[in-house]
């Protein structure tokens, strides 16, 4: 099992940066990639940013420039930095990690954290 713990979330002005943080645990060998997506009330959930084992990154093209992911050297802490936030990235944002089931046949499985809120006022 894969447990994920989002945090740093707040209220911002426009053209404010924050950082949030999600803290992994239990079979982090097992997984393959982490992310975040996030999703505003009433919308479909929305991919913002990936990195996998090998440290390889994507980041949705519409958020490049604003957002990093990166990943703490313990490789325990996933982050997402937003910087120039605007009040469009007013959302919640979870943390997700694709991982490989304990049984062969139970192939990939997504993990999600509570969320965390971020709000970017005007």
């Amino acid at each position: 099992q894969v447990q994920l713990v989002e945090s740093g979330g707040g209220l911002v002005q426009a053209g404010g940066s924050l950082r949030l943080s999600c803290a992994v645990s239990g079979s982090i060998f097992r997984i393959n990639a982490l992310g975040w997506y996030r999703q505003a009330p009433g919308k479909e959930r929305e991919f913002v940013a990936r990195i996998t084992r090998d440290d390889t990154t994507i980041h949705a093209d519409s958020l490049k420039g604003r957002f990093t992911i990166s990943r703490d050297n313990t490789r325990n802490t996933v982050y997402l930095q937003m910087n120039s936030l605007k009040p469009e990235d007013t959302a919640a944002y979870y943390c997700n990690a694709v991982a490989w089931g304990t049984r062969q046949e139970d192939g990939l499985l997504d993990y999600w954290g509570q969320g965390t809120q971020v709000t970017v006022s005007s």
